[in-house]
C-alpha cells in the first residue's frame, strides 16, 4: 500500500521536472554546492545568486539559512519543505505554490552549518538593505555594522539614496563611511572617508581607525620592507629577551637556554654517571653545566646555544620593525593623523564626563551633609543618626509608592511628607534627648549614635533587611547622551537640580526671613542673640527639625538610584561629615565647596584607579586628614566672636 502511494505522489511530481523555473535553473546550476554546502564552496552558489537579480532569491535564502530547503532524490530539484504527519509537503521555489506531498524518505532536507549560515547571512543583508519593513533594514545595517567587509560597501551605498527613514539613512552613511575608509576602490576615496573619521569619537570609528593601522612585527638587516610605522628600539620598546626570541624564531638563530632546560638536556644525555666528560656530582655547578652543554654542541649531539655574545652580535646586524598591514601610506598616515585628533577629542570629553560625574557626585554629597552642616553649625551638635534621617526620607517614598501607583504623583507627594516625617522625627529627637546634652558632646555622640542603631534596627522591625525599590518615573529614566564619551543619567541631573533649588531655598531662608536671621544670630554669638530677644532653645529646635528635614528628602532623591535598606544612611553619615568639617562649620557655601571638593576628588581617584573604589574613599579620608591640618575651619570659616570657640 505504501510502495503505491508513493508510486502515485510520483507520478503527480512528474509534470514539475518539464518546466523548471529561472530560480531552480539557476539552483541546478550550483546542485552539488547547494546540496552539500560548505564554507569554502558555498561563495560561489552565494555570489550567483546575488548577482542573478531574482527577486525570489531573498526567499530562498531565508530558507535555505533556516534550513526549510530540501533536495528530491529523484531528481535533484530544490524546493521549500515542511514537515507533516504525511510525509514532506514541497512547494515551488519560483512560485512558491504547493507542489505534493511526498515521503519523508523521497527529500533530503539541507542542513547548512554554522559557517554556511553565516555565509547566507552576509549574503542576504544586500536584499534586506531595501526592505519595505523598517525591522528588517534596521537589522542587516547592524549585522553589517557587526561584520564589516568589503562586499557589503557597494549594496549599502546604492540603498542610501532611497532610505526613507532619516534615522536610518544617517546610520548608513556613517556605516558607509567606515566602510569606505577600509575598502574603497582607490586611495582618495579612502583619505576622504578617513578625514571624516578625525571629528568622530565614537568607538566604531575608533576601531575602523586601529584597524587599518593594524602592525606586524618584521625582521630585517636594513631598511624595512612594506610600509614602515615605526622601529623598535630594543630594551625600550621591547625587552632584549623578546628581542632575540623573535630573531632566533624568523632567522634560524640558536636560542637562549634557561637553567632548567640546560637540566633536562643534560639528563638526556647521562653515561654511565657522566655527561660530555663531567661526573653528575659536578653539575650542580652552572658554569659546569654551560661546559657540559657546549661539549655536545660542538659534538653536534644538541642544538647550539646562544650566548651573550652572540646574543648582542645579532641584536646589532638585525632591527626589528612594526610594519602596517596596510600597504597604501597615503592611507596610513590620513589614518594615524585621524586618530591622533580622535585621541585628543576623546581626552577632552573624557575630562568633560569625569567633571560630570563629580558634579553629580557632590550634589549628593551637598544634599546629604547641608542639613547635618545648619545643624552642627549653629548647635554643635555631633549627630551621628544623621544618616539615619536620610533612611527615613527613602522609606518614606517607599511606602507612598504603595499607595500612589503613579511615579511622578509618588515622587511629587514623597518629597514633601519626607520633609515633614523627618522634620518631626528630627524636632522629637531634639526636645527629647539633644536639649540635655548641649555642651557635653562626647555624651551627644554616644546618644545620637545609639539612635542610629535603634532607628536601623526598627527600620529592619517593619521592612525587614531586604533592600526595597523606590522606582523613579519613566522620564528619569536613562541618560543625556552628549555624544560616545560624554552621558549623564536623568536621575543624576534631576539631583543636581533639586541641590541647586535647595541651595537657593537655603539661601533665602538664611538671608530673607527673621529665621534666617535668628540662625545666623544664634549660629555667630548665642549669648548676644538671647540678650536680643532671639530664643536660642527655640531656633535650635527649628534648625535641627529644619536640617533633619533636608536630610529626608535627601533620602528621597537617593533613593531613587541607590538601594533602600535600614543601612543606606551609613553610607552617606561619613561623607556628610566630611563635606561639613573640609566646607565650614555652619556655611552653605563652604558645604558646597566642600561637596565640590570631595565629589571631584573621589572621582579622580576613581579614574586613576577604577578597579579599586575603596581605594578613593581611603585616598580621600587620608587628603582631608592632610587639608584640615592646615585649614583647620575648612574652607570657608565662620565669621563672628563664636567662630574662635
Amino acid at each position: 500500500m505504501i510502495r503505491k502511494f508513493s508510486l502515485v505522489l510520483a507520478l503527480l511530481c512528474l509534470p514539475l521536472t518539464a518546466h523548471a523555473q529561472e530560480l531552480q535553473s539557476l539552483l541546478q546550476d550550483h546542485q552539488k554546492t547547494i546540496a552539500k554546502p560548505s564554507r569554502k564552496t558555498v561563495s560561489t552558489a552565494l555570489d550567483a545568486l546575488v548577482a542573478s537579480g531574482l527577486s525570489t532569491v531573498p526567499q530562498f535564502l531565508e530558507n535555505w539559512q533556516s534550513k526549510g530547503v530540501y533536495s528530491r532524490l529523484e531528481d535533484g530539484l530544490f524546493f521549500y519543505g515542511k514537515k507533516t504527519a504525511q510525509g514532506v509537503e514541497l512547494a515551488d521555489v519560483d512560485t512558491g505554490e504547493l507542489i505534493a506531498t511526498v515521503d519523508a524518505k523521497a527529500a533530503k532536507q539541507i542542513k547548512p552549518n554554522g559557517g554556511v549560515r553565516r555565509e547566507i547571512a552576509s549574503a542576504l543583508v544586500q536584499f534586506q538593505l531595501s526592505d519595505p519593513d523598517i525591522e528588517r533594514r534596521s537589522g542587516a545595517v547592524e549585522a553589517i555594522a557587526r561584520d564589516m567587509s568589503a562586499p557589503m560597501l557597494g549594496p549599502l551605498l546604492a540603498s542610501i539614496e532611497n532610505e526613507p527613514d532619516s534615522v536610518l539613512k544617517t546610520r548608513k552613511e556613517k556605516l558607509a563611511n567606515y566602510l569606505s575608509a577600509r575598502f574603497a576602490d582607490n586611495s582618495a576615496d579612502r583619505v576622504v572617508a578617513i578625514e571624516k573619521l578625525s571629528g568622530d569619537l565614537s568607538i566604531e570609528a575608533r576601531a575602523v581607525l586601529s584597524q587599518i593601522l593594524k602592525t606586524k612585527l618584521a625582521v630585517s638587516e636594513g631598511d624595512a620592507e612594506g610600509n614602515l610605522a615605526t622601529t623598535l628600539v630594543v630594551g625600550q620598546d621591547i625587552s632584549r629577551a623578546e628581542a632575540y626570541e623573535m630573531l632566533a624564531a624568523k632567522m634560524g638563530l640558536p636560542a637562549i637556554l634557561s637553567d632548567n632546560d640546560l637540566r633536562l638536556v643534560l639528563e638526556a644525555h647521562v653515561q654511565g654517571g657522566n655527561v660530555a666528560g663531567f661526573p653528575v656530582a659536578q653539575l650542580d655547578d652552572l658554569e659546569k653545566r654551560v661546559a657540559a652543554y657546549d661539549v655536545l654542541a660542538a659534538e653536534q649531539r644538541v642544538p647550539a646555544r646562544a650566548t651573550e655574545a652572540s646574543v648582542t652580535q645579532a641584536l646589532n646586524a638585525y632591527q626589528i620593525h612594526a610594519v602596517y598591514l596596510e600597504s597604501d601610506k597615503a592611507v596610513t598616515d590620513a589614518a594615524a593623523q585621524a586618530l591622533a585628533s580622535v585621541q585628543t577629542r576623546v581626552g577632552v570629553n573624557q575630562f568633560f564626563d569625569l567633571s560630570l560625574d563629580a558634579i553629580s557626585l557632590a550634589s549628593i554629597y551637598f544634599l546629604a551633609a547641608v542639613g547635618l552642616a545648619i545643624t552642627f553649625g549653629v548647635m554643635g551638635v555631633i549627630n551621628m543618626a544623621h544618616g539615619e534621617f536620610i533612611m527615613m526620607g527613602a522609606y518614606t517614598g517607599y511606602v507612598v509608592q504603595q499607595f500612589v501607583p503613579n511615579y511622578t504623583a509618588s515622587l511629587i507627594v514623597a518629597l514633601p511628607l519626607a520633609f515633614v516625617v523627618t522634620f518631626a522625627a528630627g524636632v522629637a529627637m531634639e526636645r527629647l534627648v539633644i536639649r540635655w546634652l548641649y555642651n557635653r558632646p562626647l555624651e551627644t555622640l554616644l546618644a545620637t549614635f545609639g539612635i542610629s542603631i535603634a532607628l536601623q534596627q526598627l527600620a529592619k522591625n517593619i521592612f525587614g533587611t531586604q533592600a526595597r525599590p523606590l522606582t523613579s518615573p519613566g522620564w528619569l529614566d536613562g541618560a543625556w547622551i552628549i555624544n560616545d564619551v560624554v552621558q549623564i543619567s536623568y536621575i543624576r541631573i534631576a539631583i543636581f537640580v533639586l541641590a541647586v533649588l535647595f541651595l537657593g531655598l537655603l539661601l533665602f531662608i538664611l538671608k530673607k526671613t527673621r529665621l534666617g536671621l535668628e540662625v545666623r544670630a544664634v549660629t555667630q554669638n548665642p549669648r548676644m542673640a538671647a540678650s536680643m530677644g532671639i530664643n536660642p532653645d527655640k531656633i535650635k529646635m527649628m534648625t535641627f527639625g529644619l536640617g533633619s528635614g533636608i536630610a529626608g528628602i535627601a533620602g528621597v532623591a537617593i533613593g531613587l538610584f541607590a538601594k533602600v535598606t535600614s543601612e543606606m544612611g551609613s553610607d552617606y553619615i561619613v561623607q556628610s561629615f566630611m563635606t561639613v568639617v573640609v566646607g565650614g562649620v555652619g556655611n552653605v557655601w563652604g558645604t558646597l565647596a566642600g561637596a565640590a571638593m570631595i565629589g571631584t576628588f573621589q572621582k579622580g581617584v576613581e579614574w586613576l584607579n577604577p578597579s579599586n573604589t575603596l581605594a578613593a574613599q581611603t585616598y580621600m579620608i587620608l587628603f582631608i586628614i592632610l587639608f584640615i591640618q592646615f585649614r583647620p575651619k575648612g574652607i570657608i570659616a565662620l565669621k563672628g566672636r563664636a567662630a574662635g570657640d
